[in-house]
């Protein structure tokens, strides 16, 4: 049985102790949150035996395996240091880092203690995403073209995700991230992106954020191929997670917001989906989001490999890379040109 330890308390470190229910050689062991309350009321809902209040000495506990950072952006590197001196393997939210340069210091410690590390990039693994892959590398849409990836809501669970001079971007990154390594998955990653554009603002959520809350990304890969990623903090309705994919013999599209359960509610009946913006109307609710969002898959996948000591699908690399790729996309908007990606350590 692998133990596992999730640092953080929040929206995200509810999905992934969520996903571990799913997960049969793994175990939620103990929890972090820097507010003993909020600790203690995280521990009740997913029955932790141990909560802590200081990441080192839950790292320091010989009974954990692999520790999650389900952290604030700016609180990884520093999440990351301390787990990896105490030689847990690791398994990291996205974005992976502010900034390429951060990730690549990231990277940097988990290569030179030597632990296994995992990028908890959820949308490569939700099952829609994987269906279409598994169809688009049998060949059944011939070869790949285009993609065109959307994901929008209203705006960010947390407030630390609204002051963009410390999460290290807005909705490009906070989104942004998800879609590009998407792109990269069915491109293949031996086929780089080279060069990107980008255009960015704040359209609704001038009083929240200084960051941009719409943003359009193009990416042009090694091999002609083209990419175009939109992230939205200024759509009501709740969640889109929107893929087209275009290729010489046909087309695939994933629509993780079209659900089986659909209807007009005059009245309230609870929760509906994530960041929905009503409970009553025309309302489309997802049912088992951890796992139609992919984390239940994830984390499986990420446990197997820790397990047999393997390298997952999903690896600090891949953080990196999706970093250098969004600081290029941050470069273009401030340039209003084509932007080259810098694979910089």
């Amino acid at each position: 049985m692998i133990r596992v330890g999730i640092l953080g308390s929040g929206f995200i470190a509810d999905s992934y102790a969520d996903s571990l229910l799913d997960v049969r050689d793994g175990v939620l062991a103990a929890n972090f949150s820097r507010d003993a309350e909020r600790g203690a009321d995280f521990a009740a809902r997913w029955n932790s035996p141990q909560t802590y209040t200081d990441i080192a000495e839950l790292c320091a506990n010989p009974d954990i395996d692999v520790v999650v950072v389900a952290l604030p952006n700016e609180a990884h590197v520093d999440a990351v240091r301390i787990a990896a001196a105490a030689g847990k393997g690791i398994i990291c939210t996205k974005p992976l880092a502010r900034t390429g340069a951060e990730a690549a210091e990231i990277l940097r410690i988990v290569e030179e203690a030597g632990v296994w590390h995992g990028y908890a990039e959820s949308s490569v693994f939700s099952p829609n995403v994987a269906k279409a892959h598994e169809m688009a590398k049998a060949g059944g849409i011939g070869e790949l073209l285009t993609m065109r990836a959307r994901e929008a809501h209203s705006g960010p669970h947390a407030p630390h995700f609204w002051d963009a001079e410390t999460a290290g971007g807005g909705a490009l990154l906070d989104m942004g991230c998800h879609t590009v390594e998407s792109a990269r998955h069915f491109f293949g990653k031996d086929n780089p992106v080279t060069e990107v554009f980008a255009w960015g603002s704040t359209l609704v959520h001038t009083d929240k954020t200084t960051g941009e809350d719409t943003a359009v990304a193009l990416l042009k890969f090694a091999k002609g191929q083209l990419a175009i990623i939109e992230s939205s903090w200024a759509e009501k309705g709740g969640m889109q997670l929107r893929h087209e994919f275009s290729g010489t013999e046909g087309r695939l599209v994933t629509d993780t917001s079209v659900t089986p359960v659909w209807g007009f509610l005059g009245r309230p009946t609870g929760y509906l989906v994530e960041k929905a913006d009503s409970e009553t109307g025309w309302v489309h609710p997802v049912p088992e989001e951890t796992r139609a969002y992919g984390f239940s898959q994830q984390m499986r996948h990420f446990i197997d490999h820790y397990a047999a000591g393997t390298t997952p699908m999903e690896t600090f690399e891949d953080g990196w890379i999706v970093n250098c790729i969004l600081d290029a996309c941050y470069r273009a908007m401030r340039s209003g040109t084509w932007e080259p990606v810098r694979l910089e350590r």
